[in-house]
């Protein structure tokens, strides 16, 4: 699963990057993002001829749930069944969106201890996860998800999930809606995943009230005696 991410980057650098048109006050930048906080995402105009940045909260509220409580369990959506769920099949053939992301977080559990370790590309250039996006209750509050896919290569050994990324040249077919879902949704092969690399971060992170690109920094020597065996 994503359960957590980082995403840093400016809203005059997300409107240049997804050349898109920003209409909404830019979420926050974050470097520990939890389920339920406002997180930027691209999307298509209602006219469908231009993307718009937006801002969604994290966790897709169904149309017939109570409560936007019930988004806090629908962070992700399973690649493999989002074509066919009750909950995400809508969506998914109307209203998907790109979730900019600098990187996301898992943990491993080492005995009594879980190591976390942050997923990014070694260059430092931007990801764009797949995503869908809904509207729920009389105001018409933005909600979104993001798709999940099985983990390969190295990836593997951290968590047997991760976000569905989607290079540049899948961003149009990807937000156009409509098209076949096994070319949609094909994931990345471990060659073109080979640029992102996993490093173990401060456990700080652990702890959603925690802020800053100090979650980004090694841990502390004395949390990590020993090399890792992972890699």
């Amino acid at each position: 699963m994503c359960g957590r991410y980082a995403t840093t980057r400016s809203e005059a650098d997300l409107e240049d990057l997804f050349e898109a048109v920003s209409i909404a006050e830019r979420a926050a930048p974050s470097w520990n993002v939890a389920p339920t906080d406002p997180v930027p995402v691209i999307r298509m105009s209602a006219s469908r001829d231009a993307r718009v940045l937006d801002a969604a909260r994290w966790g897709l509220v169904p149309p017939w749930a109570k409560d936007l409580r019930a988004g806090a369990r629908m962070i992700n959506a399973r690649s493999e069944t989002v074509a066919t769920s009750r909950a995400f099949a809508p969506s998914f053939a109307r209203r998907r969106c790109l979730v900019p992301a600098d990187g996301w977080f898992e943990w491993v559990r080492e005995g009594k201890q879980r190591r976390p370790f942050y997923m990014t590309p070694a260059d430092g250039s931007p990801l764009a996860f797949a995503g869908l996006w809904t509207t729920w209750g009389p105001d018409a509050v933005l909600t979104c998800t993001v798709l999940t896919t099985a983990a390969v290569g190295p990836l593997a050994r951290i968590h047997d999930r991760m976000p569905l990324i989607l290079p540049g040249d899948r961003w149009p077919d990807w937000l156009a809606g409509g098209g076949a879902p096994e070319t949609l949704l094909t994931p990345l092969t471990p060659a073109e995943l080979a640029a992102i690399e996993a490093r173990p971060v401060r456990p700080d992170v652990g702890n959603v009230r925690n802020n800053g690109p100090h979650l980004l920094e090694p841990p502390p020597v004395a949390a990590d005696p020993e090399p890792s065996t992972l890699f």
